[in-house]
């Protein structure tokens, strides 16, 4: 087992909550501890897929898994009740939990949009709005 790897006491853990390959056509899925272990390697090292170790399986039986996961849903379930028994079990401190959102950037356009002509503007004869080129152009024909 390399650094990193899932131990036996979070495989236990997580071995329930993972999807059963029964019923499946085709080729049996691979073990899913060994291509677990192989997603977890590239979120860990930031990697791209393509350079998984081959101990860990070909790289897109890893990248199919984890997108078949996330679109099935297993990764919030799993998520949901790790944190639940966590919380059960009290190895959650809830009032050390904050979420603050000030450091949030605003979208690049959110600060320079184009303001769109009002009724009143126009009315005024769009005084007020700078002249674009295709304006100027269509002023000229």
């Amino acid at each position: 087992m390399a650094r990193g790897d899932v131990n036996e006491v979070a495989w236990a853990l997580l071995e329930p909550l993972l999807p059963r390959s029964t019923g499946r056509r085709g080729r049996p899925w691979r073990d899913h501890r060994t291509v677990l272990n192989g997603i977890l390697w590239v979120l860990r090292t930031g990697s791209p897929w393509r350079d998984l170790p081959k101990e860990y399986g070909p790289w897109q039986s890893a990248y199919d898994r984890f997108v078949r996961w996330r679109r099935d849903g297993t990764w919030q379930r799993i998520f949901r009740l790790l944190q639940q028994q966590a919380d059960e079990a009290n190895r959650i401190v809830w009032e050390l939990c904050a979420v603050d959102g000030t450091y949030v950037r605003a979208h690049p356009h959110s600060a320079g949009a184009r303001r769109q002509p009002s009724a009143a503007d126009q009315q005024k004869g769009g005084r007020g709005i700078p002249k674009t080129k295709h304006s100027d152009a269509a002023e000229e024909a």
